[in-house]
C-alpha cells in the first residue's frame, strides 16, 4: 500500500457479471447503434434522475456542447461570454462554432464566473453566456438569467462536473437554456464515454436529433446537415448499470470527502473554495488552494506528490485563454482571479474506491511539506 500508486481518479464500474448479463441481448439484436432500445430507455432513465423535462443523449460530453451551441443557431463571429478557468473543451465548442469566445474572470470564492461582470462585456454582437459549474460550485443562476433576460441573451451552462447537483431543490440541469453534461469514464457518472444536453424546448430535441444524426429522418428524407454524435448501445447500457448505484457512489465519495477536509482543515496554508447554501452536491472534485504562506508554491507540491507516486491534477493549468491556441486571439478582461486560481488549485485523488489508508497517504504528503 505504500508505494502503491494513486491516480485522481477511477471510473466507477458496476459488477462484472450485472453488465455482461445486461449487454448479452445485443448478440441476438445485433442493433448496437442508431439509437436502439438502451439508447432510448437511458434517455428516460436520466430525464428522471436528473429531474429535466427534456433530454438528448450525445457520443460524448464535447459534442453535447458543441451541437447545444449549434442548435441556437447563432450567427457566425457573433460573440459568447464565457470562463477562462475551465477545461478546453468548453472554449473550442464555442470557437468551432464560428463563435467568438469572450472572457470573463472568475470569482475567487468558487471558481465560477463572475457574474458582477459579464455586463461590461456585452456588446451588440453579443449572443449567448456560457457558463460553467466548475467542480460542481454552482453558478449564481438567477443573476445571470436576469442578465440575460436584460438583453435577450441565451443561456448554455457546461454541467460536466455537475450530474445530479442540485440548486434550491431542483436539478441543475433545469437552468438557462440549456444544460450540457458528459459521462465520461472520469466522472461521477459515466458511460464509458457519452454526454447529454437538458433543455426545456422540444424544438430543441429536433434539433440535436438532426445535428446527431446526419439530418436523417427516415430512409429517404434529410431535412439538415448534421453530423454522428450517437451514443451506442454498449454505452448506453453502461449506463443504464452504473445509474443503478448512483445514490451509493456518491454517498462514498461524500464520506472519502469529509475525511479529507477534517484532516486537512488543520494545515496552515490549505485553503478551500466556499461552500454553496441551498446546494445538493455530488462530490465530485476535492480542489485545494495551496496559499501563499504554505511552504511550497503549488508547482513544487506537485512534485513532491509525483515523487511519492500521488496522481494529483493542474486543473486548470493554463487558462484556456492563455493556451496556444487561443491566446492574443479574443476579447477579455484582465482575468487576476483565473490565473491566480490556476497557479494554486490541485485536484486532490477522489473516488468511491479510494481506501482511507491512501487518503493518509495524500494528507501525509501535505502535511509533512508544510513544514518545511
Amino acid at each position: 500500500m505504500a508505494n502503491e500508486k494513486i491516480l485522481v481518479t477511477q471510473s466507477s464500474m458496476p459488477p462484472y457479471e450485472e453488465y455482461i448479463e445486461a449487454i448479452k441481448p445485443l448478440w441476438e439484436s445485433h442493433w448496437l447503434t442508431n439509437m436502439g432500445t438502451y439508447h432510448k430507455e437511458l434517455e428516460e432513465e436520466l430525464k428522471q434522475y436528473l429531474g429535466v423535462p427534456e433530454l438528448s443523449l450525445m457520443v460524448n460530453g464535447h459534442m453535447a456542447l458543441e451541437m447545444a451551441i449549434q442548435a441556437f443557431d447563432f450567427p457566425e463571429d457573433s460573440e459568447v461570454i464565457t470562463t477562462p478557468f475551465t477545461f478546453v473543451s468548453t472554449t473550442h465548442a464555442i470557437v468551432r462554432n464560428r463563435l467568438k469566445p469572450v472572457f470573463c474572470d472568475v470569482k475567487m470564492s468558487d471558481g465560477t464566473i463572475d457574474e458582477t461582470k459579464i455586463e461590461d462585456l456585452i456588446t451588440e454582437k453579443t449572443v449567448a453566456i456560457v457558463p460553467v459549474h466548475v467542480y460542481g460550485n454552482v453558478c449564481n443562476v438567477e443573476a445571470i438569467q436576469e442578465i440575460a433576460d436584460k438583453y435577450n441573451l441565451k443561456v448554455i451552462y457546461d454541467a460536466a462536473h455537475a450530474f445530479g447537483v442540485k440548486y434550491k431543490g431542483v436539478g441543475i440541469g433545469n437552468y438557462g437554456d440549456a444544460s450540457v453534461f458528459s459521462f465520461h469514464a472520469t466522472k461521477v457518472f459515466n458511460t464509458i464515454e457519452g454526454g447529454a444536453v437538458a433543455f426545456s424546448d422540444h424544438k430543441i430535441y429536433e434539433k440535436l436529433y438532426n445535428l446527431k444524426n446526419f439530418g436523417i429522418r427516415n430512409e429517404e428524407l434529410v431535412v439538415a446537415v448534421g453530423a454522428n454524435a450517437k451514443m451506442n448501445e454498449f454505452c448506453a447500457i453502461m449506463g443504464l448499470c452504473n445509474l443503478k448505484y448512483i445514490a451509493q457512489a456518491i454517498d462514498n465519495r461524500k464520506y472519502r470527502y469529509k475525511y479529507y477536509l477534517e484532516k486537512l482543515k488543520r494545515i496552515q496554508g490549505i485553503g478551500f473554495f466556499e461552500e454553496a447554501e441551498q446546494t445538493t452536491k455530488n462530490y465530485a472534485y476535492l480542489p485545494i488552494i495551496v496559499e501563499e504562506r504554505y511552504a511550497l508554491s503549488r508547482d513544487e507540491l506537485y512534485e513532491e506528490f509525483r515523487r511519492e507516486d500521488i496522481y494529483v491534477r493542474k486543473y486548470f493549468y493554463p487558462i484556456t485563454a492563455d493556451e496556444a491556441c487561443f491566446r492574443n486571439k479574443y476579447k477579455k478582461d484582465a482575468l487576476e482571479n483565473a490565473r491566480m486560481l490556476s497557479k494554486h488549485v490541485l485536484i486532490l485523488p477522489l473516488y468511491e474506491q479510494l481506501e482511507i489508508e491512501q487518503i493518509d497517504r495524500v494528507v501525509q504528503t501535505i502535511q509533512k511539506n508544510s513544514l518545511k
